[in-house]
């Protein structure tokens, strides 16, 4: 991972999207500081589109389309894209799985909850769980004393075994019924929305992210950058970020914003 700071100003001035986790990445915290939403609106003056790419809910996700100075996007790990047109006030959200396809998959996942919290001690189900439409997030460490790195992989090895996808953020470990993950719908999007194809576009891409369920993103895009707190994940993620930032979670997401700008 190379320093951000040495990023090249030739690759700058190619950069049309900026890609990023929220949690640990946008937070400190988890706060959201001042200067995130200003790194924002900076990238909207310059004509660079900001798209999270999220594990956070679908409750959570049509508030931030509304409210955020962002261009859409994916939550629940991919589950679905959210995006809000300012000119006709209406929102377009775009899932993988049709409605009864969800419906099934959530009294799988309550089943799954109940197992999860028998057989693994300390373990919570996330806050945010009444606003999600499509997984099951087991939190070990937002909300609840810090589960150890054992309990996480033990609760990662139940969604498997019941056939579910796993993956673990900074701070839940999510699971799903399905073939897809954030990449799969950051495509759809890129398809649907800006008429871009992904794979000929990714070298105009920035991803930032800061925990091991961003490594498909960190694995996809040239351009991928880490926070500094990635770090502690460090030997735990199938693939590296290729940059990293100084500073973390929401001060390096602004970091990254200074740099590429300033460039």
């Amino acid at each position: 991972m190379k320093p951000f700071e040495q990023f090249p100003s030739e690759l700058s001035k190619q950069i049309r999207y900026i890609l990023t986790d929220i949690d640990d990445t946008l937070t400190v915290n988890g706060r959201l500081p001042a200067v995130v939403f200003v790194a924002m609106e900076r990238l909207q003056n310059a004509k660079i589109r900001s798209i999270p790419i999220t594990g956070r809910p679908a409750g959570w996700c049509d508030h931030i389309a509304r409210m955020w100075p962002v261009d859409g996007l994916v939550g629940e790990n991919g589950a679905f894209y959210f995006r809000y047109d300012d000119s006709t006030h209406k929102m377009l959200r775009r899932y993988f799985k049709p409605e009864n396809e969800r419906r099934a998959d959530r009294q799988k996942l309550a089943g799954l909850k109940l197992e999860i919290l028998k057989k693994i001690p300390g373990a919570g189900i996330s806050a945010d769980q009444p606003y999600r439409e499509a997984d099951l997030a087991i939190d070990y460490c937002e909300d609840i004393p810090p589960l150890p790195t054992e309990a996480v992989d033990q609760i990662v090895g139940l969604f498997e075994k019941a056939g579910a996808v796993a993956k673990v953020s900074s701070i839940h470990v999510n699971g799903w019924f399905g073939e897809y993950d954030k990449l799969t719908m950051t495509r759809c999007l890129f398809e649907e929305v800006f008429r871009e194809n992904l794979e000929a576009v990714k070298e105009d891409v920035i991803y930032i992210g800061d925990s091991p369920n961003d490594a498909p993103m960190f694995a996809y895009f040239p351009h991928s950058v880490g926070v500094a707190n990635v770090l502690q994940f460090e030997g735990r993620m199938p693939c590296n970020p290729a940059w990293i930032t100084r500073k973390e979670g929401g001060y390096g997401f602004a970091e990254m914003v200074d740099k590429l700008l300033a460039l």
